[in-house]
C-alpha cells in the first residue's frame, strides 16, 4: 500500500468513526526517444513496461545493489528469487522510490524517469507495491478498504458525500469477484484470514488500476488451499497488468512462471525458466543448495 495512502484512510477512519507534469528528459538519455510523453500515458514503444541499467547502491560502503541491469515486457508475471541479502527489497524500493540509487537508469516504459519522482508520484503513475506483511484497514469492511484505494479525492469532507458511480461499482464488484471476497463484502477486515488479507490488498492496488504490480513474498504464511487460490489471481492477472513476484516458495513458481531471474550480491547471477535456473551450477550453490 502506497504511503499517502495511509494517511488518506486515516482521515476516513475518522469519518466513519463519527501531478506535476512529467519530465521528459533524462540526463543524457532523451525520453521516449525524442517523443514527447503525454501526462497519464505510459508509452511501451519499445516493448518494455520496466528497463533497470546498471544500478548502484551502497549502504555504509555494502553494496546492495551492484550493477543491476533487468528489463520486464508488458504483461509479463516475473519471478525473482534469490538468497536473504541479494537485493531483491532494495530493488523494489528504487522501482517505487524509496530508495535513491547512486547511480544507473531506471525507467517506467520508454520515457518516465523514475528517479525524477517520489513514492506517491511512482504510485499515481501505476506502479503499485505489496509488502509482505498485509497492510489493510482493520476496523474497516472490506468494501470500505476498497472504496477507500479508489483513484478519487479522498479528503474528510469528500469522503462524507462520497457516493460510487456505476462505473466505480462495476469496477469494485470485479475486483471482488478476482480476489475471491465476493462473499465478504461486508466483512470486518480484521476478522478475515491470513490470506485474505493478502488478497484484500491485492484488491486495493487493482481498484488504482495499476500497470505495474510488485509483489513481495505474497503468499508466505498462507495455507495450502491460500497459495493454489492466489497462483490462480496471479495468473487471471497476467497480461492485464505486469507482475514482479519476489519469492521462495519454489511450487509456487513452478505454478505461475515463465521468466525466473535470480539475484545474487546485487546483480542478475541468472536467468531463464525455473528448470533452466534450478540447473545451473552458480544457483545451486549459492541459493538453491545440493
Amino acid at each position: 500500500m502506497t504511503p499517502d495512502l495511509f494517511e488518506q484512510g486515516t482521515e476516513r477512519l475518522a469519518t466513519h468513526q463519527a501531478r506535476k507534469v512529467t519530465e521528459v528528459t533524462s540526463g543524457d538519455r532523451s525520453a521516449g526517444y525524442g517523443r514527447v510523453h503525454e501526462p497519464g500515458s505510459l508509452d511501451l514503444t519499445h516493448g518494455r513496461i520496466l528497463y533497470l541499467e546498471d544500478v548502484h547502491v551502497s549502504f555504509d560502503g555494502f553494496k546492495a545493489i551492484n550493477g543491476l541491469s533487468l528489463d520486464i515486457a508488458p504483461g509479463e508475471l516475473r519471478c525473482i528469487i534469490g538468497p536473504n541479502g541479494a537485493g531483491k527489497t532494495t530493488m523494489m524500493d528504487i522501482i517505487t522510490g524509496k530508495t535513491k540509487p547512486d547511480s544507473g537508469q531506471v525507467f517506467f516504459g520508454s520515457t518516465i524517469d523514475l528517479l525524477r519522482h517520489n513514492e506517491p508520484e511512482i504510485a499515481q503513475l501505476g506502479i503499485g507495491r505489496k509488502f509482505q506483511k498485509p497492510t489493510v484497514f482493520e476496523h474497516l469492511s472490506v468494501f470500505d478498504n476498497l472504496e477507500l484505494a479508489l483513484k478519487t479525492h479522498k479528503g474528510v469532507a469528500a469522503s462524507m458525500f462520497f457516493k460510487l458511480n456505476g462505473t466505480q461499482r462495476d469496477s469494485l464488484s470485479e475486483v471482488l469477484h478476482t480476489i475471491h471476497l465476493e462473499g465478504s463484502v461486508t466483512r470486518q477486515a480484521g476478522n478475515l484470514s491470513h490470506g485474505q488479507k493478502q488478497w484484500l490488498e491485492i484488491g486495493m492496488l487493482l481498484m488504482q488500476d495499476p500497470k505495474l504490480l510488485l509483489l513481495d513474498e505474497p503468499v508466505a504464511g498462507m495455507t495450502d488451499f491460500e497459495t493454489e487460490r492466489t497462483a490462480e489471481l496471479f495468473l487471471t492477472l497476467k497480461g492485464k497488468h505486469s507482475l514482479m513476484v519476489v519469492e521462495h516458495d519454489m511450487s509456487f513458481i513452478n505454478t505461475i512462471s515463465d521468466i525466473v531471474t535470480v539475484l545474487c550480491d546485487g546483480s542478475v547471477l541468472a536467468q531463464g525458466t525455473l528448470a533452466q535456473v534450478q540447473a545451473d551450477e552458480r544457483v545451486i550453490e549459492v541459493y538453491l543448495g545440493r
